[in-house]
């Protein structure tokens, strides 16, 4: 369990940093952003696994050779057997910091989804005051302002998106329907889990750049998603014409919303339509290549093995001696 716990501690440090930042530099997920999700989940899964595990193996090691056989020894001992095997001072500081880390963790993420759904509650109830909903649009809100608007408001009952007075006018119909299919193709994916999943793990660990490194990145992929599914349904310089249009806005958001307000609360919420990067541009006006099926396959093996490999050796840590 020993050469476990040290190969467990290795992956998550690759994890935690050399991995994060080729991935960020890489030129690729823009050609597949559902593989590069993939890789990216899997990377702060397989990380927080193996940095939970390396502390976990390592305590447990003085108990038995395997995960089971430890646990058994370990509520043995807890239940106050003389013949039990004590840890020891070194191991059982190992396994409180295993334990705290992974409460931690736990308790992050609820905290940032309890945070996110009062915010987008207050949301709606300012929605509901300064828009009234589109006639000929089900589960959309018109904001009665001049500057181009476009985001949504993701909701485990009730979604919605919201347009401003200012973009119905400036758009023509094609655009709309493409702004349209991009905001509701946030909703439908569930994009907004995705992100509070890669928050929670920059709140947990905001000492580690490769978090925010690994969420921006996410958000960006997320917006290329969405991007795809509006090009199945409008041309790619309707597209392009219709997301300028929002980008070239500079006023800031006319509804006041805690959740894009500053701090970390604001990567909840679905990125707004006009946050318009330069890669993503180069994707709009640069019809990228996909990924070929092998490609695409190996990514996704790739993804997999890293989820596998750490729970595997937590559970016959006798793989590697």
């Amino acid at each position: 369990m020993l050469l476990t716990s040290y190969f467990l501690a290795a992956l998550a440090i690759a994890l935690a940093w050399p991995t994060p930042l080729a991935l960020a530099k890489a030129k690729w997920p823009a050609r597949s952003p559902v593989a590069a999700v993939l890789l990216w989940q899997a990377i702060a899964l397989a990380g927080g696994l193996s940095m939970i595990g390396s502390m976990l193996v390592w305590g447990l090691t003085p108990l038995g050779d395997d995960l089971l056989s430890a646990l058994h020894q370990g509520w043995r001992l807890l239940l106050g057997d003389p013949d039990a095997p004590s840890p020891g001072v070194v191991h059982l500081f190992a396994l409180s910091a295993a334990l705290l880390f992974a409460t931690h963790l736990v308790l992050t993420l609820l905290r940032a989804a309890w945070r996110i759904s009062r915010q987008r509650a207050k949301h709606r109830q300012l929605l509901m005051l300064l828009t009234n909903p589109a006639e000929d649009r089900p589960n959309t809100l018109v904001l009665d302002h001049d500057v181009p608007v476009a985001y949504c408001v993701p909701g485990m009952t009730r979604s919605v998106t919201v347009l401003s007075r200012g973009l119905l006018d400036q758009l023509s119909e094609t655009e709309l329907q493409a702004v349209l299919a991009h905001e509701r193709s946030h909703l439908e994916q569930r994009h907004d889990l995705l992100i509070l999943a890669f928050t929670a793990w920059h709140e947990a660990l905001p000492w580690l750049p490769t978090s925010r490194l690994a969420l921006d990145a996410v958000r960006q992929l997320t917006e290329m998603l969405a991007d795809d599914t509006a090009l199945q349904k409008v041309q790619r310089p309707v597209l392009l014409r219709a997301i300028v249009t929002v980008a070239s806005s500079v006023a800031p958001n006319p509804v006041h919303d805690p959740a894009q307000q500053g701090g970390s609360g604001g990567d909840l919420e679905t990125v707004p339509n006009g946050e318009l990067s330069s890669g993503r541009l180069q994707r709009l006006l640069n019809d990228p290549n996909p990924l070929s099926v092998f490609q695409t396959t190996a990514i996704v093996f790739c993804s997999l093995m890293l989820l596998v490999c750490p729970t595997v050796l937590l559970i016959a840590p006798k793989l590697l001696g």
